[in-house]
């Protein structure tokens, strides 16, 4: 028997219970409950009751799956990250147009509430960020899901309409540096509500951006 101790309002546990096939969806259905409230409240604001609440499941099980609060939180973040990427990846397949790929992956980050919406939010992101900077487990997590991010961006460029002409003229992995920064500072500044830097304003920097690397003719119109 698992021994549980009080530590303010939330219970912890030495060790978390193992994954499985039987418990996945149970487990899916309570980061998805952590992902949603740590968006909504912030990740130190986040508790276990309220994930057990909004997944209709007891603190218990909760401790019993993640075994402490930060697991599983830690957890959330990486489940939603994991679930833009995916969600990224299959839509950016479907697309063979170089300006429309660059197109998502700015409205992804720089576009509040846009049409091409996936899975993922500022407030993830941003949570991710910030314990990143203080947790070295989150860090090594971060460091991953940049990578890939990078990876997306290089990918998008490699494998479409003018493919052929960008691998002799452009360097893909210092493009997707430089332009994975950008959006990174341009999505602080939107969800900040700068005066000056709103999406549309984010859009077209990104855009222009891209346009000048990859020597891309200026399209008529906005998107």
């Amino acid at each position: 028997m698992v021994a549980l101790h009080e530590k303010g309002t939330e219970q912890t546990m030495a060790e978390p219970a193992p994954a499985t096939e039987q418990n996945e969806g149970r487990r899916i259905e309570m980061l998805r409950a952590a992902a949603e409230l740590i968006c909504e409240r912030g990740f130190g604001e986040t508790r276990i009751a309220d994930v057990a609440k909004r997944a209709g499941v007891s603190s218990a099980l909760i401790i019993y799956y993640f075994g402490t609060r930060d697991r599983l939180l830690v957890d959330a973040l990486r489940f939603s990250e994991e679930s833009f990427y995916e969600a990224a990846e299959k839509m950016l397949a479907e697309v063979s147009s170089l300006r429309k790929r660059l197109s998502l992956l700015i409205r992804w980050t720089c576009v509040p509430e846009s049409d091409d919406d996936i899975p993922g939010a500022w407030g993830l992101w941003f949570d991710l960020w910030a314990q990143a900077f203080r947790h070295n487990e989150i860090k090594a997590g971060r460091v991953e899901l940049d990578a890939r991010w990078r990876k997306m961006i290089v990918d998008a460029i490699r494998s479409g309409e003018d493919a052929a002409e960008l691998k002799t003229t452009v360097d893909a992995r210092m493009f997707a540096l430089e332009f994975a920064a950008l959006l990174d500072g341009l999505s602080i500044q939107v969800a900040l509500e700068d005066p000056e830097v709103d999406s549309d304003v984010a859009y077209d920097i990104a855009m222009r951006f891209a346009e000048r690397e990859l020597n891309l003719a200026p399209a008529a119109k906005r998107g």
